[in-house]
């Protein structure tokens, strides 16, 4: 491993899960319980982010695979997310009567975030070989879940309203992705100037490309399934927020408390899972992983006290980092180098926050059966359906040149 470069992707890792905590924890519940925003529409700003970035990751990801530019596209994918971030807290601020201009800009927001996730997962090429990239992936994870647990016991002092922690977390996220964005060196530097024309001819070859990419890619099954499984673990961390208040009743210090233990434990999690992936296989501990999943979910949904609860969430959180570094390691090592920025597009599409069906399905329920506590316990139990079917589609859809990576 490159331990410079591990350092400077790892930080710049731990520097978005400022944002990223804060935003999901004090923003989202100023949105829809002190903004008025419906769970429906908040649900539905993740679901059009998944669509505008199917149309667009892609594309901008098969061009830096041809031309290069990771780095580049990474910075400027950087910025916006911190000023689409910074407008909506100024708009907020400004009162709730903007909350429709507020919702545009915390979308833009997510879908700058989204994106430079494509660039910065497939820059672990640069990191670490083949051979120590679940190593790798897991001191990534184990960034992330730190910054996001610091992230919230930074916010704890300056808490006395949800958008007080706000532009503390942006500037400490900027400040700390400077590093990754100056000093990494991307080994494909952006070769020729983006335009329209390159774009459009790449938008034409991307379609062409994605029909080929999942008829023969031997990444295709666990991309299925990821977006399928990741629906329903970021349906529930956008909503565990709006989940504690509505259900339990409990005030932003102790979900403040509570996330935090749950986020030690992802981080821990991402930390022993890259390591064990390493030794047993990725496929095989992310299918243990989903199963722990799929009997923890429905115990939150049927826990009576904030006890109970508390022990599921942390139990679960474990498994949050674990999947996330086992899924990132174990693509980059079956992906072929030439489709490397290409297929993390489609990882970064579902990774984290942009879903699909998972959030429509919970905020469906709630519009449907109203505000009340059994609503969100059936959404929550209702996202164990879609760990199902990822592991479904994982464990049976088969190809036998994945069989054939030993290694994997």
């Amino acid at each position: 491993m490159n331990k410079k470069k591990l350092f400077y992707w790892s930080l710049y890792d731990f520097a978005n899960s400022f944002v990223f905590v804060n935003f999901l924890l004090y923003f989202s519940q100023w949105m829809i319980i002190d903004g008025g925003l419906s769970d429906f529409w908040y649900n539905a700003i993740f679901a059009i982010t998944s669509i505008i970035l199917f149309l667009s990751a892609p594309t901008l990801a098969a061009f830096t695979d041809k031309h290069g530019g990771r780095k580049y596209l990474l910075n400027f994918t950087t910025v916006g997310t911190f000023l689409s971030y910074g407008l909506a807290t100024v708009f907020a601020y400004l009162g709730v009567q903007y909350i429709f201009i507020i919702a545009i800009c915390f979308l833009i927001g997510q879908y700058f975030y989204q994106l430079s996730l494509v660039f910065y997962n497939s820059l672990i090429e640069d990191v670490a070989d083949t051979e120590h990239r679940g190593r790798a992936s897991g001191i990534g994870q184990f960034s992330n879940s730190l910054g996001q647990v610091l992230g919230l016991a930074v916010a704890i002092p300056l808490s006395a309203t949800r958008l007080q922690p706000l532009f503390p977390s942006l500037l400490i996220f900027i400040i700390l992705a400077l590093p990754m964005m100056l000093f990494f060196k991307d080994s494909r530097p952006k070769e020729r100037k983006i335009d329209i024309k390159i774009l459009k001819d790449g938008e034409k070859e991307y379609f062409k490309k994605m029909v080929v990419f999942f008829s023969i890619s031997i990444a295709a099954p666990i991309l299925v399934a990821f977006f399928f499984f990741n629906d329903a673990l970021v349906t529930i961390t956008n909503n565990y927020p709006i989940y504690m208040e509505r259900v339990f009743g409990v005030s932003d210090t102790i979900k403040n408390i509570l996330l935090m233990g749950v986020l030690l434990m992802s981080a821990i999690g991402g930390l022993v899972s890259g390591r064990i992936a390493d030794r047993i296989g990725a496929f095989k501990t992310l299918k243990y992983i989903l199963i722990g999943w799929i009997i923890l979910i429905p115990l939150i949904a049927i826990s009576k006290g904030l006890v109970f609860l508390s022990i599921f969430s942390v139990l679960v959180g474990s498994l949050i980092g674990s999947m996330w570094a086992t899924t990132r390691a174990y693509l980059s090592k079956i992906l072929k180098k030439e489709e490397l920025s290409y297929g993390f597009s489609f990882y970064a599409i579902v990774e984290r926050v942009a879903t699909l069906f998972g959030p429509l399905a919970w905020g469906g329920i709630i519009a449907g059966l109203g505000i009340q506590q059994i609503s969100y316990r059936i959404a929550m139990a209702a996202m164990t359906l879609f760990v199902i079917i990822g592991l479904i589609i994982l464990v049976k859809w088969k190809r036998t040149s994945i069989n054939s990576i030993s290694a994997v």
